[in-house]
């Protein structure tokens, strides 16, 4: 396992590169980039089809910067400057702890400072260059496609909460322990939670900008897979405790072809310290399991990635809409319930049946999958004629 950049280049390469970077942060963001690259792919094809259009939208341009711009922008440089200054001088204690370190209360005022009034500056001479000498409104229009970068920082924000918020949820006993390590630390997220408040708050802000839904709903079956599978594996290069339950068995013939790793694995190195010391070890994280458990983040991650080309190869060919949403979350829900049969997990006893979190969510997946799957055949007509209607709308602009 390597926890962080630092511990993988030094035992790969044997170079000591002191950098504030886990693994986990390092996959959960390039999840987060790969589906904003296939968001932007499907928005794009999905206008070429005319079933996106272009957004009309006013501007009010050549006015010289307004004071509560200039407010807002020495405030974010404020920010930046305060933490980034502190991070250059105690670089060493950034790099030991980096979320404790970038979500605590340490800065330098003087480069707050320096930092708000280069970004004020910089504000104010960015507006003065497209000034006029009469400001007037303007028309532009903005593709789909462009609005792809608005909802990677949308996703991540509220991923990252709804993250924060299920997983505390799931284990409420430990943050009411410490409420603020469990805030600050990266290590406790549930990535269905992510998903869920994530995607919501994506979908809303499209729905902002006059998206038509449920074309974007079927765009975000194809990009949630990629997403989810990529940040996934942050989890198993981490070794930040989403591994299953405890597998002594031995491998079955039939699975020869898979590496022993693959079948039963003890996560040495771990990120959360969990397990026996390593003999003799030298990096910041030196423990290992005292038996082997399933990985199960490697199922997870190879089976959204079949998910994926299945839905992949059939977005061109089902032009239905909301059925690949329905196939999606029928798929992905019952991905995740059998995967919850050799997790470990906190479970809820409902009616005298242990069940975990991610067991409730993933029948309600399954669930709506199924109805979704049924009332698109029933309507199958009726949502034809929608998606036309859509295409002629194009059309008539």
């Amino acid at each position: 396992m390597y926890p962080t950049l630092t511990e993988f280049f030094k035992d790969v390469f044997g170079w000591n590169i002191p950098l504030p970077i886990q693994s986990y942060g390092l996959f959960v963001a390039s999840g987060f980039l790969v589906g904003t690259w296939v968001l932007m792919l499907e928005l794009k094809r999905k206008e070429e089809e005319g079933l996106l259009h272009v957004l009309k939208k006013k501007e009010f341009v050549g006015e010289p910067a307004k004071p509560k711009e200039l407010i807002i922008s020495a405030l974010i440089g404020f920010i930046i400057g305060f933490k980034l200054l502190e991070s250059i001088l105690n670089y060493g204690d950034l790099v030991a702890d980096p979320q404790r370190f970038i979500l605590s209360a340490r800065g330098s005022i003087l480069g707050g400072i320096i930092g708000a009034v280069v970004s004020a500056f910089m504000s104010y001479r960015e507006k003065q260059k497209l000034k006029l000498e009469k400001p007037r409104w303007e028309e532009k229009g903005i593709h789909p496609y462009q609005l792809a970068g608005n909802v990677l920082v949308v996703a991540g924000v509220f991923g990252l909460l709804g993250a924060k918020l299920f997983h505390n949820l799931e284990y409420f006993d430990n943050f009411i322990k410490d409420p603020l390590g469990e805030l600050v630390s990266f290590s406790g997220l549930t990535f269905l939670g992510g998903l869920i408040v994530g995607t919501s708050a994506s979908l809303i802000y499209l729905r902002m900008n006059n998206i038509n839904i449920p074309q974007v709903l079927d765009i975000t079956a194809v990009v949630i897979p990629i997403a989810y599978g990529v940040g996934r594996l942050g989890c198993q290069v981490s070794g930040d405790g989403c591994w299953g339950i405890p597998n002594t068995a031995e491998k079955p013939e039939w699975l020869t072809w898979l590496p022993d790793w693959a079948w039963a694995y003890d996560y040495p190195h771990n990120i959360n310290n969990v397990g026996e010391k390593i003999p003799d070890c030298t990096w910041s994280h030196c423990s290992v399991l005292g038996t082997p458990v399933f990985p199960t983040p490697i199922y997870e991650t190879a089976i959204m990635f079949i998910i994926f080309i299945i839905l992949w190869n059939l977005r061109k060919r089902i032009k239905v809409p909301f059925f690949l949403i329905s196939i999606y979350l029928l798929l992905a829900g019952a991905e995740r319930f059998i995967i919850e049969q050799i997790r470990v997990n906190i479970t809820y006893n409902i009616s005298g049946y242990n069940i975990t979190q991610a067991e409730i969510i993933a029948t309600i997946m399954m669930i709506a999958g199924a109805v979704g799957i049924i009332l698109v055949i029933k309507n199958k007509d009726k949502l034809m004629k929608m998606r036309q209607k859509l295409i002629n709308q194009g059309k008539s602009v």
